[in-house]
């Protein structure tokens, strides 16, 4: 096995054996132990599926947190909750969206099994804003705030405007604080390429601090560029434009799939969590958590982590391997880090203040489950300063079957310092306190 050394401004914590889901009361653990990132070789022919079966969480049962926390429903009987954001008032906005196959995906995902591990059917493209008025956690009042969208994930409140991504596109549409539906029509102000490959329909969305900037991810139309790069064209890229859509930029590219965005709360930067390529081992290649440099390469589809090629495009862009970024923290292959929240609350612990909670949906294409949780890494002064530990457990009801009994997605630090879970597949979003004594 090759050791691939890091610079020490990059230092790593990771194990190329993933952490296993399981419940712990001690959030200090760390579960992937070392200091240098070993990846093995490539195995091309080693690619393994197992697909999680979901079977819902029962009446009463809930996901396990730390000691000292609580777990409750914030809002439930919905499907696919995606992605959430909240409004200078406390409105909580919640997206809903889900995968749509073909007639032959859904035929070849039926056979696979994957069709289990998903929320099936047409997506309800829709966003549902929560109200909770007394504070108490439980929102009083809910209703469908805007909807007949197209496969949306990201939000965002700009003064007078609210924003959201479809999958093909950037809309906006007038908005006044407190209001509980949009009755006005939108516009769109960019066109995007739609859909991609294995879920990559997510566009995600944040602004930067004074708001003058947007930021778009779009992720990959293939695993690794199969198809030609000429349909890869605006892809596996953050985007940045300005508010009324014009200016477009590639502001970072060779993200193959940038999901959750977030501002790191110490440094200002830009920081994304990125689902990595498939077909290489259970143990390649590795997710990851970033901060995302302006106008730098991150490797795909020609490099992984730093500057290793991937044999499957091997000698075709050396010039773009050789400027490859290595990432910030390794977050384990094929967990399926989508969500991202940089914690700046007062209500946890003062360990938990400036890290980063990263909702994990979970393995398919590997041969163990792994994923399943809300992770956390820890900071200090803007840098990671230990690898990824679980947080938020107990989505895995039987490993050797593949049961789990939800999948999470979007997380989300709300007013009160409490933390939103997004359950995608079990149609919950989780409420995550604590107690304090």
């Amino acid at each position: 096995m090759k050791k691939y050394l890091l610079p020490a401004v990059a230092l790593l914590f990771f194990s190329c054996k993933e952490s296993k889901n399981k419940t712990t009361s001690d959030t200090d653990e760390i579960v992937t132990k070392t200091d240098i990132l070993k990846l093995p070789p490539p195995d091309e022919k080693g690619t393994k599926n197992k697909f999680s079966n979901v079977i819902g969480w029962p009446a009463g049962k809930s996901p396990t947190a730390p000691e000292g926390f609580t777990v409750t429903r914030f809002a439930e009987n919905i499907k696919s909750p995606r992605n959430m954001i909240q409004a200078a008032n406390g409105d909580v906005f919640v997206v809903l969206s889900n995968s749509e196959r073909t007639k032959t995906e859904k035929i070849k995902n039926d056979i696979s099994g994957k069709s289990d591990a998903e929320v099936g059917g047409k997506s309800a493209n829709r966003i549902i804003l929560y109200r909770d008025a007394n504070k108490d956690g439980i929102a009083e009042s809910s209703s469908v705030f805007l909807d007949n969208l197209n496969q949306p994930y990201g939000m965002l409140i700009i003064k007078d405007k609210f924003y959201v991504a479809n999958t093909d596109g950037l809309w906006v549409y007038p908005y006044k604080e407190g209001d509980m539906k949009i009755t006005k029509p939108g516009k769109k102000i960019v066109n995007l390429p739609a859909g991609g490959y294995n879920n990559h329909w997510t566009r995600n969305l944040i602004a930067n601090k004074d708001q003058s900037k947007i930021y778009i991810s779009v992720g990959s139309g293939s695993n690794v560029g199969e198809n030609g790069m000429e349909y890869e064209v605006r892809r596996a890229n953050i985007l940045e434009v300005n508010p009324d859509g014009s200016g477009e930029k590639i502001y970072a590219a060779g993200l193959r799939n940038p999901v959750g965005m977030s501002w790191n709360p110490s440094t200002g930067e830009l920081w994304t969590v990125v689902n990595e390529r498939d077909e290489l081992g259970d143990e390649l290649v590795p997710d990851y958590l970033t901060s995302v440099k302006q106008n730098q390469f991150y490797g795909w589809p020609y490099a992984y982590f730093g500057k290793n090629e991937d044999p499957r495009r091997k000698g075709e862009k050396p010039d773009l391997v050789a400027k490859t970024i290595v990432p910030d923290v390794p977050l384990g292959s094929h967990t399926a880090s989508l969500g991202l929240s940089f914690y700046t609350g007062n209500q946890f612990p003062e360990k938990y203040k400036n890290g980063a909670f990263i909702g994990q949906h979970g393995s398919w294409n590997r041969s163990s489950l792994v994923g399943y949780q809300v992770a956390f890494v820890p900071f200090k002064n803007g840098k990671a300063t230990g690898s990824y530990q679980p947080f938020l457990t107990g989505f895995i009801a039987n490993e050797e079957k593949g049961d789990v009994y939800g999948r999470p997605v979007g997380v989300l630090q709300i007013s009160d310092g409490s933390l939103l879970v997004a359950d995608d597949v079990s149609g919950i979003v989780w409420r995550v306190a604590y107690n304090k004594k």
